[in-house]
């Protein structure tokens, strides 16, 4: 999809990080937003963020209209998780296009799994997260959540043009109670959202990340 800026874009990788220290928290013990499991690891890695994006996911959901919950799914994500997930996704694209160079192929594989030196998730800083009803029950947004550009015909894009009324209007819906909050959304997968990362910071012409890539806490 033309005009849209992949994580492997060297104005990415170009933004420099203060890290402010900010701690991870668990938004299950910090908060009542809904929680689904599909992610859970022993550690419960995959419910943690940085205290500044969950302010903002709280501010979120606030806006909604009645009726309507945040649902996270994942959040904190190892940065040897993330590097096996690039890596097993980038084999698959290269065993489907052998032709591709190295430099196709890490470009390619960034529409779906980013970079591990800087994919937001390992920052804490990023979260996949959807809509769901009052009841928790989850709601139609034009795709599965983590699907793939080859296997949804591009439908995961945030923009894509091939889903129903009903999955656009609930797009819109979440993306204008994030974007309000301060997160920004990575363009190839609707249900990406960050808050204090490289990407959060090239999106908004801000300085500098406010988070990099942390190791889990003990």
């Amino acid at each position: 999809m033309t005009g849209v800026i992949l994580m492997s874009d060297p104005r990415v990788a170009a933004v420099p990080v203060a890290d402010s220290g900010e701690r991870l928290v668990d938004v299950r013990r910090e908060s009542e937003l809904l929680v689904d499991g599909r992610r859970h690891d022993s550690a419960g890695d995959f419910a943690k963020v940085r205290r500044g994006v969950l302010d903002r996911l709280l501010r979120a959901e606030a806006s909604l209209p009645q009726g309507f919950r945040l649902l996270f799914v994942e959040g904190y994500r190892p940065p040897a998780l993330q590097r096996r997930y690039f890596e097993d996704y980038a084999a698959r694209l290269c065993a489907a296009h052998p032709e591709w160079s190295a430099e196709q192929l890490r470009s390619a594989a960034s529409r779906y799994v980013s970079p591990p030196e800087l994919a937001p998730h390992s920052a804490g800083a990023a979260v996949d997260l959807t809509l769901a009803d009052a009841d928790g029950h989850e709601l139609d947004l034009g795709t599965r959540m983590n699907a793939t550009p080859e296997e949804s015909s591009g439908a995961c894009y945030t923009q894509a043009g091939n889903i129903s009324e009903e999955a656009r209007r609930h797009r819109d819906l979440l993306g204008a109670a994030l974007s309000t909050a301060g997160l920004v959304n990575y363009p190839t997968e609707w249900w990406h959202w960050s808050y204090g990362d490289r990407y959060w910071a090239m999106a908004t012409g801000a300085e500098c990340a406010l988070h990099g890539p942390t190791e889990p806490e003990p």
